[in-house]
C-alpha cells in the first residue's frame, strides 16, 4: 500500500506542531522517522491512519483521501490495511496470547487458528498462546504486539517507538522479529524511533522537525 503526505501540518490552538511534511513511502518500503522529543512523531503516526485530525494538507492511502472520508469508512480501512506497534504494547490483560492476536481477525468476522499459531511461531513465541500477558516478558510482549499487528496480513505497519521500553538486547530481537515479519508479508513499515540503531535498519532514515521532514 503507498502512502503520501502532501504539505501536512498539526497545530494546537496556535502552537504549531509541525508543518509542510511531505512523504511517499513505497509499498513493501520500511522507512524509519526521529526527532527530538514533542516534536510530533506519534502524532504524525496517527495522522497516517486518520486517528488524528490535522490541519492543513493530505493524506492518501492507496490514493484515498483519508480526509475526505467519514469516521467509519477509516475504520474499515484501518481495519482491514492498517497494523499498529505502540511502545506500551496495548495486550489485554484478560485475554490470553493466542486470543490477543486473533483479535484483528475477529474484529474482520475471520477467525484463523492456523494463522495464530503460524505468527506466533514466527516470532518465536511458539506454544505460549495459551499464557496471559502477566507471564510473559516485555519483549515477549512486544512479540504478541507485532503478531497480533501482522495477523490480518496489512498492506502498512505502523510502529510507534516499539523497543522503546527494551533493554538494547532485547530491543534487537524485537526489530528482527519486526522486520522479518513485515519483509515477508511484503507490507509497508513506517517506524517512529527515538534509537539510531532501530533508524539504521530502515530503507530510509527521516528527520521530523517543526518545519518538515528532512533526510
Amino acid at each position: 500500500m503507498s502512502l503520501q503526505l502532501r504539505n501536512l501540518a498539526k497545530r494546537y490552538g496556535t502552537t504549531a506542531v509541525f508543518s509542510h511534511v511531505t512523504l511517499d513511502v513505497e509499498p513493501g518500503e520500511f522507512v524509519a522517522i526521529i526527532g527530538e522529543s514533542g516534536v510530533g512523531k506519534s502524532t504524525l503516526l496517527n495522522c497516517m491512519a486518520g486517528l488524528d485530525t490535522w490541519d492543513e494538507g493530505t493524506v492518501l492511502l492507496n490514493g484515498q483521501d483519508l480526509g475526505a472520508m467519514t469516521d467509519d469508512e477509516r475504520a474499515l480501512l484501518r481495519r482491514r490495511h492498517v497494523g499498529f506497534v505502540f511502545q506500551a504494547f496495548h495486550v489485554l490483560p484478560h485475554l490470553d496470547v493466542a486470543q490477543n492476536v486473533a483479535l484483528p481477525l475477529l474484529l474482520l468476522g475471520a477467525p484463523d487458528d492456523a494463522r495464530v499459531q503460524s505468527l506466533l511461531e514466527a516470532v518465536g513465541l511458539s506454544g505460549m498462546g495459551g499464557r496471559l500477558p502477566q507471564q510473559l516478558s516485555g519483549g515477549q510482549l512486544q512479540r504478541v504486539a507485532i503478531a497480533r499487528a501482522l495477523v490480518h496480513r496489512p498492506s502498512l505497519l505502523l510502529a510507534d517507538e516499539p523497543t522503546g521500553n527494551l533493554d538494547p538486547t532485547t530491543a534487537a530481537k524485537v526489530m528482527d522479529a519486526l522486520i522479518a515479519q513485515t519483509r515477508e508479508h511484503g507490507a509497508s513499515l513506517v517506524l517512529v524511533t527515538h534509537s539510531e540503531a532501530a533508524a539504521a535498519r530502515a530503507d530510509r532514515r527521516l528527520h521530523l522537525s517543526a518545519d518538515g521532514i528532512l533526510p
